[in-house]
């Protein structure tokens, strides 16, 4: 026995807009045309391993490995500045 859950979404119109393309060219409903969609979208998101290779080899430098890195950028950013202004 499938148990049904009903609810309300909103549909984004650039998102109804490919959800009703769909409907016409497959000859589906409204309702199995999103959850295919869903479905496909989430198994092919469960399924993508991303690997991360690195750059470099060196390792991360200790120093920065507690530090936010807009915060580092900005605090460059205004060393930068100070020095060019001491000019």
């Amino acid at each position: 026995m499938m148990l049904v859950m009903r609810t309300t979404v909103t549909i984004d119109p650039d998102t109804e807009h490919l959800l009703r393309e769909e409907v016409s060219r497959t000859g589906q409903s409204f309702k199995e045309v999103l959850n295919q969609s869903i479905r496909r979208a989430l198994s092919q998101a469960a399924e993508e391993r991303i690997e991360v290779v690195p750059v470099f080899q060196a390792p991360f430098p200790g120093e920065l490995a507690d530090k936010r890195f807009n915060r580092l950028a900005d605090e460059w950013d205004d060393e930068e500045t100070i020095q060019e202004l001491a000019r």
